[in-house]
This record gives structure tokens, C-alpha cells and sequence, in this order.
């Protein structure tokens, strides 16, 4: 997999691929249900932290968000 800094891609292509991973990952947010909003807003924080990188996979040509290796 090769990773892709995050910037090197557009708002509307970011938010695009945060969204379509929560709605096919499924994400475990606790006791309280969050927003989609709350949730974009979590996971590009870890972006930005490091935490979670963007990997493309050319095998399937596709993307998808990872915890980051040390």
C-alpha cells in the first residue's frame, strides 16, 4: 500500500473518502450516537495528528484509512 498525505487531496475528495469509510467501515462512537459531521470532524483530526493515514492499494486501485504503522 502507498500512503497518501492527506493534503494532496481536495476538500470535496477528503470529506468524500471520510465519509464513504465511516458509512462502510462502521465505527464504534461509545454510549452516545455521534453525527456524521462529529464523526468527519474525529477522523480528520486523526489525520492531522498522524494517528490514521489515507493508503491507496493498487491491486484493487482503491483507498482506504489505516491506523498508522509505527
Amino acid at each position: 500500500m502507498i500512503e497518501i498525505p492527506y493534503q494532496q487531496l481536495s476538500e470535496d475528495a477528503l470529506n468524500g473518502l471520510i465519509e464513504e469509510f465511516i458509512n462502510r467501515e462502521g465505527t464504534d462512537y461509545g454510549e452516545h450516537e455521534c453525527s456524521l459531521e462529529a464523526k468527519v470532524s474525529q477522523l480528520l483530526r486523526q489525520l492531522k495528528q498522524g494517528d490514521i493515514v489515507i493508503a491507496y492499494d493498487e491491486e484493487s486501485e482503491s483507498c482506504t484509512i489505516v491506523q498508522k504503522t509505527p
